[in-house]
């Protein structure tokens, strides 16, 4: 079985994020980029049902400019057999991220997908959702654990009164949670090895997907900075405090 696994490059979770001057967007330039934490998951799940003998290859597939490369090495050098780089030059909505990874899951035949629940950029939580609509194939969102027999898949999903056991058919798409593993680092060896590993770029025309924006974004800010708090004498001024200033009774 081949496992699919598409991974999106995001500022790096560690890097403060800044808005442009003139709030046209978030600032990118000369910012740390790495691979989506959710997509990091995904991978490190795809890699390890290959080492337990559950699929034979898996390969990374990302979408957007150049740059995108390094992040689909990034997957090759954690243990992934091959990337799809598919070139595009401004940012892709999720609809038609699905609808380029739908193009892409037909040609290349996969049992399973292993997708990120959500990226830390935009936290759409879309695009493994429309996926699997698009293909007609079963899901599973928000997974925290996963076992595999035969055509059949059983996940644990995270809701919010607990914990949700499904079983469901493949080929599938399934959307992992932080608590399904931890991934794991690319060694020095296997990041040259990487480098070496075949990496086919694919051009969005030549997928015939419609990638033109719906949206249209009018104006990005910052959240306001928090106001420090204060202290009350009693519960009778906390009460009214939250009545008459906070309003939230």
């Amino acid at each position: 079985m081949k496992v699919l696994v598409p991974i999106k490059r995001v500022i790096d979770y560690n890097v403060k994020v800044r808005v442009k001057a003139d709030n046209s967007g978030v600032e990118l330039a000369n910012v740390k980029m790495a691979m989506n934490p959710f997509d990091e998951i995904a991978v490190e799940q795809a890699l390890r049902l290959k080492e337990s003998g559950g699929a034979d290859e898996v390969v990374v597939v990302s979408i957007g400019p150049s740059q995108n490369q390094e992040t689909i090495r990034t997957g090759l050098a954690m243990g992934a057999d091959r990337g799809i780089h598919i070139e595009a030059s401004h940012d892709i909505e999720p609809l038609a991220v699905a609808k380029l990874l739908k193009e892409v899951v037909t040609r290349e035949n996969p049992g399973l997908v292993f997708v990120g629940k959500q990226a830390i950029d935009d936290d759409c939580n879309q695009t493994g959702q429309m996926l699997a609509a698009l293909l007609g194939w079963a899901q599973g969102t928000f997974v925290s654990g996963i076992e595999i027999s035969g055509d059949k898949a059983t996940v644990i999903r995270e809701v919010d009164g607990g914990l949700e056991h499904l079983a469901i058919s493949m080929p599938a798409v399934v959307t992992v949670d932080l608590r399904l593993n931890e991934p794991r680092y690319a060694s020095l060896p296997n990041i040259m090895k990487a480098k070496k590993k075949p990496l086919d770029s694919i051009s969005v025309e030549e997928l015939g997907v419609d990638v033109s924006p719906r949206l249209t974004v009018i104006k990005v800010e910052e959240p306001e900075a928090r106001s420090a708090g204060i202290k009350v004498a009693d519960v009778s001024e906390l009460v009214n405090k939250l009545k008459n200033e906070a309003k939230v009774i």
